[in-house]
């Protein structure tokens, strides 16, 4: 019991150390890639873009008007685009294109 009062001031720290692949991961299927196409792509993504970049790609996860299933990675492809960067284009592509074919 004495060790549970001990952990107990320190569960709010557990819930701010989400660590940035999950950020990314819980981004990715919010825009609507299937959980194991966005655990996949998120492990390369945080090993290859920056911060900033992987905040920018984040923010498309709030373009999702309506729920229209799964997104594919085509039309991920797409709406990378309108962030205009080439380097998350070119990361989001080959990850995409990698864990298609892990997965398939």
């Amino acid at each position: 019991m004495k060790k549970l009062a001990l952990l107990l001031p320190l569960l709010p720290l557990a819930a701010c150390a989400t660590s940035p692949e999950a950020k990314v991961y819980n981004s990715l299927v919010k825009v609507g890639l299937s959980p194991p196409m966005a655990s996949c792509m998120a492990e390369r993504m945080v090993d290859r873009l920056s911060l900033t970049q992987l905040r920018r790609l984040s923010s498309l996860s709030s373009i999702k008007e309506r729920d229209l299933g799964e997104m594919t990675i085509d039309e991920f492809i797409y709406r990378t685009r309108a962030l205009q960067d080439s380097e998350i284009l070119s990361v989001v592509t080959s990850s995409g294109l990698r864990c298609a074919i892990v997965a398939g």
